[in-house]
Formats: structure tokens, C-alpha cells, sequence
């Protein structure tokens, strides 16, 4: 079996990915470990930052997006008894994030991959990365019993933190930096309408909270919550009285509940891998970095690292400028630890981390500070909004 680029993973990083160079007339094979429905069962982010956007319309899987997506212009800092509207569009140029689920997302992807006749073969299992290092790379795999080698030029690893890719990698040739919070977010998705027309990000003496939203129908609300915690812990009726507790008075008198249809509780870390490129090897997404998603990177991060890598191999194969593939790590890595800074910003500006009051009093001012001032108000909105791709040139 041969093919041009062998991408590791199925997920929207992947998807995208293969998607883009496919319709470059660049062959491609996907290889994901799980089943098409364990993929889109994921429940996942939803804010999707123009870059992303843009790069969904060009692998064109926009349509149902731009019928179904929410176009937001600006979201909600609530302390202290206050909620100060982050105005996006005013602060950036008119620059705005589209509200759209992941499994969305995911979903279009798969059907316009089916749609152009791209290879994915699920249910890949044993997969193992072979020569990156050389000009020859091969990626083996078993599927219903029998062993399959891919030989290709190519390996772009989208599997995710947990993956093969960067597993794969020597220990000496790669460097990682992590720091895990002590805390987790208590996530509930009902179908009941959104508490509000836009995101409500709370900090509170209990914990931070979040009011989010998948369409007109089904909301997504977060509470902070101890790592030790159980969901079998947390009834509705507590997350509701919870949640109610932490957001403005407005909006908990305006919150509509109803039965979960989806519980869960995930830990937060920042995560990131140095570098990005091993030979032939590229890690793509959160094979490479992690981000808490207190800042909805996570998905979009994945989606620069696409445009550059789906970039450099496109003008590798029509333009023979395989020097750019040589800077993938390095232009990719610059926005990275942007993103990471301002998930981490977010993160630690809006928990609660301790008891401690004098922490809890510079989060407040911290936040009094930043949104009473223009400056402040505009770098939240342009970081919110997501910085300009780079370049290869």
C-alpha cells in the first residue's frame, strides 16, 4: 500500500488535514486506531476561532456550518457581582469566533472526505511508525488480522496526546513542558436553551464557572470542580444549584434546567512538545500541545499547525520548496506558546487555586483592571480572537 502523505489519526485534525490535500491532488490515507462513531461520540470544544473557520470553508465542509454555526461578537467576564462584555468585533477590526461543536466539525469532515473518495481506514490497530528519520518512511498496521505496511513520503501525526506519534519519537530528540492544574471542569451538556445569547466566563470564591452553548437547543455549562471528585458525585440537582451559585444573579434567575444528557469530568494541564518535526515526522495538533481549554485553543491550535504543515507539504509537491517543511516546527511553535501564555492567563485568573483571600482579591483586581481599560479589553479580544497565522516564506 502506498501514498503520499500517511496521516495518523482521525479526528478533525486529521480530517482537515487529509481533506485540504486531497483536494490539492496530494494522495493521502488516514489511519485511526477507534471506530467513525467512538470519534464522533467525543464531546469536545466549540468555539471556533476565523483561521479555523476559513480553513473549513477551503476544505469545503463550510456549508453546514455557516447554516447551523453561531457567529459570536463578544462574550462575558463575570466577577465580583459584575459581567463585563468583552466586545470582539469592535476591539479587532470586526473579528469574531463561531460557536459549532467538535463532533459538528468532525462530522462534515468525514462526510466530505467520503464525498471525494479519501482512504480512511478505521479500527487500524498496532500501528507503528517506521524510517522517519530516513526518505523512505512506513507506517504498519493490522486490520481484521492481517498485517498492512504503507509506504509513503510523509507522516503527520494527529493521534492526539495519548498516541503513537509522538511515542514514537526518540527520548533524547524531544523536550516536554507541562504543568497539570489541581483541579478539574465538572462539564454537563442538556437540552435546554443557552442561559445567555453569548459565553459567560465566572469567577467565583467557590470555583470558576463556565455557560456555554452547542445550538438553540443544547447548552454546555462547567463548574470547577477537585480532581478527586466523581460524577456518580453529582447529581443534576447539585450541578444546577452549583453552577446557579457561581454566575451572575441575572443569569441564574434566566437559567433553564433540565435532565444531562452528557456528564464528565476533565482534568486541565498545559502541555508542549519541542520540536514539532522529527525527519519525516510532524506532530500535528495535541500530539504536540495541550492547552486548558479555559481559552477554546485546543482545537484551534490544531487547526494553525494544519494550515502550516497542509502549507509547506502543498508547496513541497507543486512548487519544490521542501526547505519550508524545514520551519515547520519553528513558525508553528511561536503561536503555540502564545496561545499556551493566554490559557494559561485565563486559567489563572479565573479559578479559584486555594483559600487564599489575597489570591482571590488580585483576581479581581487583575480582572477590574483588564476589563476597564482599552488595552486590557483589547488584548483579551485579539488573543480570544485568535493571532494571525505566519507565514512561510
Amino acid at each position: 500500500m502506498k501514498t503520499q502523505v500517511a496521516i495518523i489519526g482521525g479526528g478533525p485534525s486529521g480530517l482537515l488535514l487529509g481533506q485540504l490535500l486531497h483536494l490539492q491532488g496530494i494522495q493521502t490515507v488516514i489511519l485511526e486506531a477507534r471506530t467513525p462513531e467512538y470519534v464522533l461520540g467525543r464531546i469536545r470544544a466549540g468555539v471556533l476561532e476565523q483561521g479555523m473557520t476559513d480553513l473549513i470553508k477551503l476544505a469545503k465542509a463550510d456549508s453546514r456550518m455557516l447554516r447551523e454555526g453561531h457567529v459570536h461578537t463578544g462574550f462575558a467576564l463575570a466577577f465580583a457581582g459584575r459581567s463585563e462584555r468583552i466586545p470582539l468585533d469592535t476591539l479587532t477590526g470586526g473579528k469574531a469566533v463561531t460557536v459549532y461543536g467538535q463532533t459538528e466539525v468532525t462530522r462534515d469532515l468525514m462526510d466530505a472526505r467520503a464525498a471525494t473518495g479519501g482512504i480512511s481506514v478505521y479500527e487500524a490497530q498496532n500501528v507503528k511508525l517506521h524510517d522517519f528519520y530516513g526518505d523512505k518512511p512506513r507506517v504498519t498496521f493490522e486490520k481484521d488480522g492481517e498485517l498492512v505496511e504503507l509506504e509513503c513520503d510523509y507522516i503527520a501525526g494527529c493521534d492526539g496526546f495519548h498516541g503513537v506519534s509522538r511515542q514514537s519519537v526518540p527520548a533524547g530528540a524531544i523536550q516536554e513542558f507541562e504543568r497539570v492544574y489541581p483541579f478539574g471542569w465538572l462539564g454537563v451538556l442538556s437540552r435546554t436553551p443557552p442561559v445567555a445569547e453569548e459565553l459567560i466566563y465566572a469567577n467565583h470564591e467557590r470555583g470558576f464557572a463556565l455557560c456555554s452553548m452547542r445550538n438553540p437547543m443544547l447548552s454546555r455549562y462547567y463548574v470547577q470542580c477537585p480532581l478527586d471528585d466523581k460524577v456518580e458525585e453529582w447529581s443534576d440537582d447539585r450541578f444546577w444549584e452549583e453552577l446557579k451559585r457561581r454566575i451572575p444573579e441575572q443569569a441564574a434567575e434566566a437559567l433553564i434546567t433540565g435532565p444531562s444528557i452528557e456528564k464528565s469530568i476533565a482534568p486541565l494541564r498545559s502541555f508542549v512538545a519541542e520540536p514539532m518535526k522529527f525527519g519525516r515526522l510532524f506532530l500535528v495538533g495535541d500530539a504536540a500541545h495541550i492547552v486548558p481549554p479555559t481559552g477554546a485553543k485546543g482545537l484551534n491550535l490544531a487547526a494553525s499547525d494544519v494550515a502550516t504543515l497542509y502549507d509547506a507539504l502543498r508547496r513541497t509537491y507543486h512548487d519544490g520548496r521542501a526547505d519550508l517543511l524545514e520551519k515547520y516546527s519553528e513558525v508553528c511553535l511561536r503561536r503555540i506558546w502564545k496561545a499556551e501564555r493566554f490559557s494559561w492567563w485565563m486559567t489563572s485568573i479565573l479559578h479559584k487555586f486555594s483559600d487564599d483571600p489575597f489570591a482571590h482579591r488580585m483576581q479581581l483586581a487583575e480582572l477590574d483592571y483588564y476589563t476597564s481599560s482599552l488595552a486590557g479589553r483589547t488584548t483579551i479580544a485579539e488573543n480570544y480572537v485568535g493571532l494571525p497565522y505566519e507565514l512561510l516564506v
